[in-house]
């Protein structure tokens, strides 16, 4: 069975996010949606928040696709899944720099991670969740970015 698994931070899950896990089940039997914790990046909703809502909006996958939070070196995490695959999307080239670095980081870690890198699709390529907290924080409206239950999450109390 093949097992890919797509990290980051989730800060929210976005439609771009969900779009590359479908496109990943037609390249692996399940995606492992894998929740870093990150010291670089201050995550404005509970580790345990992002894992529920990312599962109710990946759950359409049934159950090819695991959402887990994990605190570890990547490498680390994959091994443990018994896999050697991690999936990443790219939306610019600036995405590409940074990726195709923490690919070779990852590699010299270990040799036999392998990354699949997905351009993100046409429709997705400007998502951003750093964009999408900040168009909610300020009322605007993201329901064309992300899944009801996130725009949901992120509405003001």
């Amino acid at each position: 069975m093949s097992v890919v698994v797509y990290p980051g931070s989730f800060n929210p899950i976005t439609n771009g996010h969900t779009d590359l896990v479908k496109r990943a089940l037609n390249l692996f039997d399940s995606v492992i949606l894998a929740i870093g914790t990150s010291s670089e990046k201050a995550p404005e909703v509970h580790l345990k928040s992002r894992i529920e809502l990312c599962r109710e909006v990946l759950a359409e996958f049934g159950d090819r696709v695991s959402v887990e939070g994990f605190n570890s070196l990547l490498v680390d995490y994959v091994r443990s899944k018994n896999t050697t695959f991690i999936l990443r999307g790219l939306r610019t080239v600036t995405d590409f720099d940074y990726e195709f670095q923490m690919a070779e980081m990852n590699q010299s870690l270990d040799r036999e991670i392998e990354y699949v890198f997905l351009p993100t699709s046409q429709e997705c390529s400007f998502i951003s969740s750093t964009l999408v907290r900040e168009i909610a924080s300020l009322g605007g409206d993201v329901s064309n970015f992300v899944h009801p239950a996130v725009r949901a999450a992120l509405a003001p109390r």
